[in-house]
């Protein structure tokens, strides 16, 4: 029972990530009907937001203390934090050291500008064009995200370590009644899915009970209908992408102390994502968040030695077996609407 829990624990946290940039995806496909194949780079800059953070934060100066002298007797340089200077040495040390949370409030601007120059300055000149000019497109600007990331970043991944207290692991076990040491879990990864779930939660609360969602919901359904009662739709659907850019960031802020980021995370994820939205039907925000958290725990039973003992690689082709046997029995996935995708 214990290595059930354990894996459906992993599988929960696999599908964190999958379900986070699955909601962001269907999230502008059913907004803006556009199938946006640089999502998965929005994933990767949210990460690179945390780095950038993190580099600011110790940016430091140098100042001579002539009390410590090396061994030829010189007098030692001291780099000082400007963020300890400011703050003193305890605030500041606690400020660096809980970059990757403090990040979150960074990313978020950040990830909104960037998801509304990307609608405004490209993708709006592509409602009307077909699906595969679309993927082309987004897919190129995807290419060229990550070039610039691995320009300015290098290709090598950078580690943006949790906060100390938020480090180490935890005794599950113990506390749900199983015996000591059962089920021992990293602090992290229990973060991380709680972290999703109240995001996934406050996107579909925004959606469902402010007038802004209900009015994008309705534009959803009917776009020509609310533009004649004199509402603009398309401002309303422009902030909703990049609203879907800014999930897609925080997504990625909080899985850098998992796997650390590097400029080809975002491609990393972009195919699964696009699997789960698929798997969950096109257009339909409760399916893909679904499909997230079902393919996560599949992938991570798949994963097992006793798995891949007796089929090997099945870890690899899990989720890909998986689509093809539900979209052969639901063509539209497992919560797709009719008509989405069909013309």
């Amino acid at each position: 029972m214990d290595a059930f829990l354990l894996q459906i624990l992993n599988g929960l946290d696999k599908g964190s990530a999958y379900a986070l940039i699955a909601l962001g995806l269907t999230l502008i496909f059913g907004t803006l009907g556009v199938v946006n194949f640089a999502h998965g780079a929005l994933f990767m800059i949210g990460a690179f937001c945390a780095v950038t953070l993190e580099r600011l934060l110790t940016l430091s100066f140098e100042t001579i203390d002539p009390t410590k002298t090396d061994f030829l007797g010189n007098p030692l340089k001291i780099k000082t934090p400007y963020v300890e200077a400011w703050f003193g040495p305890e605030t500041g040390a606690a400020i660096i050291d809980w970059s990757v949370p403090l990040a979150l409030i960074f990313a978020i601007p950040v990830m909104l500008a960037i998801g509304y120059a990307m609608e405004r300055g490209l993708i709006k000149h592509f409602y009307k064009r077909p699906h595969a000019d679309q993927i082309l497109v987004t897919f190129g600007l995807a290419i060229v995200l990550q070039e610039v990331v691995k320009y300015f970043f290098g290709a090598n991944p950078i580690q943006t370590p949790p906060p100390e207290a938020m480090r180490g692991s935890v005794d599950l076990g113990q506390m749900i009644g199983f015996q000591a040491n059962a089920i021992i879990y990293p602090i992290w990864r229990l973060i991380y899915f709680f972290f999703a779930v109240v995001v996934i939660g406050g996107v579909f609360a925004f959606l469902q009970f402010t007038t802004f969602g209900m009015v994008v919901r309705a534009g959803m359904a009917d776009r020509e209908t609310v533009g004649l009662l004199g509402i603009n739709i398309d401002r309303r659907f422009t902030i909703m992408f990049a609203i879907a850019a800014a999930v897609a960031g925080l997504a990625g802020v909080m899985y850098g102390p998992l796997n650390p980021p590097n400029y080809h995370m975002g491609m990393d994820f972009l195919v699964l994502s696009f699997v789960v939205v698929v798997v969950g039907g096109m257009g339909s925000l409760p399916g893909a968040v679904l499909a997230g958290f079902l393919l996560g725990i599949l992938e991570s039973f798949a994963s097992t030695t006793w798995a891949t003992t007796t089929l090997p690689g099945i870890n690899q082709i899990i989720i890909y077996l998986v689509a093809i046997i539900i979209l052969l029995t639901r063509p539209r996935g497992l919560m797709g609407r009719k008509g989405v995708m069909e013309e």
